[in-house]
């Protein structure tokens, strides 16, 4: 299964609207970093065409602006990480690495680092009704592996 999806039995008892019912919009997939690689191509491209310009007679200044723009642009593709764990393999990972049974279980990307390397923070709660433990565990976006050890606390309920 790509994306995250809501059954169709769930989302009509629960209301949800169309504008964020995957059965109507489709399964939502997080975008891939990967594509900051057409940023830095464009940052790369106008530092190239500022050395030109620079090379024809323009303002020597140009030059300046040429290798920020190729620093910049190098930057867009060092950050460019592919991001091979999907949210279902993150959730799954968390699910193995808690010492409770799973039932609701959220996961959300955030990036990592100076280059941004993608990161799945899961937050998973016991099976029980209502929940008496949570969890979190983090996922790397780009190889798959746990993070450290997973967070396990007892729900409060006072």
């Amino acid at each position: 299964m790509d994306g995250i999806e809501i059954p169709r039995e769930i989302a009509d008892a629960e209301g949800v609207p169309e504008d964020l019912d995957a059965n109507v919009v489709g399964p939502y997939e997080f975008p891939n970093p990967r594509r900051r690689r057409v940023s830095g191509l464009a940052f790369i491209g106008g530092g190239l065409l500022a050395t030109l310009g620079a090379a024809v007679g323009w303002p020597s200044g140009m030059y300046v602006l040429a290798g920020l723009l190729l620093l910049v642009g190098g930057f867009h593709f060092l950050c460019a990480w592919e991001l091979t764990t999907t949210a279902e393999t993150a959730l799954a990972a968390a699910g193995r690495e808690v010492s409770f049974p799973v039932g609701h279980a959220s996961a959300v990307v955030t990036f990592e680092g100076w280059r941004s390397r993608p990161v799945w923070q899961v937050l998973v709660y016991s099976a029980d009704d209502p929940p008496t433990t949570r969890g979190l565990v983090r996922i790397d976006g780009v190889d798959g592996s746990v993070l450290g050890e997973a967070y396990e606390e007892e729900v409060d309920r006072s």
